[in-house]
């Protein structure tokens, strides 16, 4: 008897597990035009109630691998490490860790994404820069690596084309937070890369999709076990999201600070997170080949790689790197030494601190909600974005600040967005007489 899509979906609806063939069968079929939106619509609403067991989770990271081409590095020498981040406020390190790393002799090919709601993308990001293409080719990709040792772009058809169908239903249908689909979404672009070793940083916090921590560390461990079962040594840290990260939220207000991090200044919290996601590629990158070795490694390697790192970052390595990459992709590398160059708001408004005190909380939601509103973001794929939009931080948890003194900038081009947005920015905003504790960054690391 040939397989239905109606009885599958039943099947699931109802609590059953799909067999690798059964779910191979759907997504394929979607993509074929055989299966219409409609009836994989309520596939991902049932998966969405009734969950995924880790045996068809990874089927379906497989199936969705497999509706495209996989990235062949195998001609280039060296170890092939990734990072990939599910999201949040702030979250630029991508965009340092890529230099870095290839100016450390790592390969680091990098498949990304655009923002959604209060998060923002990477793609987004490094589309300020004046000409720089991540519409590359996989040709055009496996160059830029080879030659420059690092290259990102944005997902292509030819890339888990099934992803790009499946998230658009996903958006419209209310099913992005479901565990499993995030996991297959995010392991079938990375394991296209041709990659040995990844990095995964799942955040929790306000500003990122999984707010709660053992959604975070369930999201965490399933990806881990999905890397590790397709032979890419993956490993995962959970990290802190409630607050924004560094200064800047906004696309090309976070390239500029990311310039600045690549040249020594970065905000302590971002260089903090940095340091550690680079100690950890260096330990996956030096030890892909090994077993696997026992929990409590953080402190560990942190020591043992640190000061490289900083080497690399003081010593102005990783920004030569930069620069190499934005020439390689097309872009104009005198953008990284005259910021003028960059997409520029016209309206520049501060927020002024209500109180005098300390900075006891300052909301990643709440500040990526008004960065949103000032046009850095989208609520819906299609919707179009102002570059230059967003806000640079004045202050952080732990600051002390004066009534009247600057807690942020906000920066638009739609000037009639500002008193909203600071209305949404204050509402994420706690003052109180005593120092609070810095938040930690890095809570654990989830290993295979």
């Amino acid at each position: 008897m040939s397989m239905r899509a109606v009885d599958l979906i039943k099947k699931k609806r109802d609590g059953g597990e799909l067999h690798k063939e059964e779910i191979s069968f759907l997504i394929s079929g979607h993509l074929a035009g055989a299966i219409p939106d409609y009836q994989m619509a309520a596939f991902l609403m049932a998966v969405y109630h009734k969950g995924m067991t880790e045996p068809e989770t990874i089927a379906l990271a497989s199936a969705m691998l497999d509706t495209g081409r996989k990235v062949d590095l195998s001609g280039i020498s060296g170890v092939k490490v990734d990072k990939h981040s599910t999201g949040g406020v702030g979250d630029k390190t991508s965009i340092i860790l890529a230099p870095l790393m290839a100016a450390m002799g790592m390969k680091m090919p990098m498949i990304v994404g655009r923002g959604l709601g209060h998060t923002g993308g990477t793609l987004d990001k490094l589309a300020s820069i004046p000409g720089f293409r991540t519409d590359l080719s996989i040709e055009e990709f496996r160059e830029c690596i080879a030659t420059v040792g690092c290259a990102i772009m944005g997902q292509s058809e030819e890339i888990a084309p099934s992803d790009r169908r499946l998230y658009a239903l996903r958006d419209c249908t209310s099913t992005v937070e479901s565990i499993p689909l995030i996991a297959a979404s995010v392991m079938s672009k990375k394991l296209s890369e041709g990659i040995d070793a990844l990095l995964l940083d799942v955040k929790t916090g306000s500003g990122a999709f999984m707010e709660d921590i053992h959604d975070a560390r369930a999201l965490a461990r399933l990806m881990v076990n999905i890397g590790n079962s397709m032979g890419v040594k993956t490993i995962a840290l959970i990290t802190d999201m409630s607050a924004p990260l560094g200064r800047a939220v906004g696309n090309s207000l976070e390239i500029k600070e990311c310039i600045s991090a690549l040249k020594g200044a970065c905000a302590p919290d971002l260089f903090e997170l940095t340091l550690t996601l680079a100690a950890w590629m260096a330990h996956l990158s030096d030890s892909v080949s090994e077993e696997t070795e026992p929990q409590r490694l953080g402190e560990h390697i942190i020591k043992k790689y640190k000061d490289e790192v900083r080497d690399y970052m003081d010593h102005g390595d990783a920004f030569a790197k930069l620069l190499e990459m934005i020439d390689a992709q097309h872009g104009n590398p005198e953008s990284a030494f005259n910021p003028s160059l960059f997409p520029k708001a016209v309206n520049l408004k501060p927020v002024l601190s209500p109180w005098t005190g300390y900075v006891r909380k300052l909301d990643a939601r709440s500040v990526g909600h008004a960065s949103m509103l000032l046009g850095a973001g989208r609520s819906r794929m299609e919707d179009g974005i102002d570059l230059a939009a967003g806000i640079v931080l004045g202050k952080k948890p732990g600051d002390p600040v004066k009534a009247g003194e600057p807690l942020a900038v906000l920066h638009t081009n739609r000037p009639g967005t500002l008193t909203e947005a600071e209305h949404v920015f204050l509402s994420g905003v706690e003052i109180g007489d005593r120092e609070p504790a810095r938040p930690r960054i890095v809570f654990e690391a989830v290993l295979p």
